[in-house]
C-alpha cells in the first residue's frame, strides 16, 4: 500500500525496499492488535509527506498524526498498519 513492489515469489507479505527484501511477518504466539503500537516505528522517507498521506488516506489507511513540521525542519506523519502498529512518513528538511 505504501508503494513498495511486492515480492510474491518470497511471500505474500514480502516487498522490495531499495535493494533489500522486506518481509512483514507475524508470530504464532502473538494475537490481536498491537498493545504498544509505538514501540517500533517503520519509517518511510518520502519526497512529499502531505501528498503521500493524502494518497494513503484515499486507500483507507488510518493516520493517528497528520503530517506536521518537526523542530529539525522536516515533516512527519504517523499511520497504523493492519495490526495497529505505527509507521511513519518522513519528509527530510532538505526536501521541504
Amino acid at each position: 500500500m505504501v508503494g513498495l513492489q511486492p515480492l510474491p515469489q518470497i511471500s505474500p507479505r514480502a516487498f522490495l525496499a531499495g535493494g533489500a527484501a522486506l518481509l512483514v511477518d507475524g508470530h504464532s504466539e502473538v494475537q490481536g492488535t498491537a498493545r504498544e503500537p509505538q514501540r517500533i516505528l517503520l519509517t518511510f522517507t518520502v519526497d512529499d509527506a502531505a501528498a503521500e498521506q493524502q494518497r494513503l488516506e484515499g486507500a483507507g489507511v488510518k493516520f493517528v498524526r497528520p503530517a506536521a513540521r518537526e523542530p529539525w525542519g522536516g515533516l512527519v506523519a504517523t499511520f497504523q498498519d493492519m495490526d495497529g502498529n505505527y509507521c511513519q512518513l518522513v519528509q527530510l528538511a532538505s526536501a521541504t
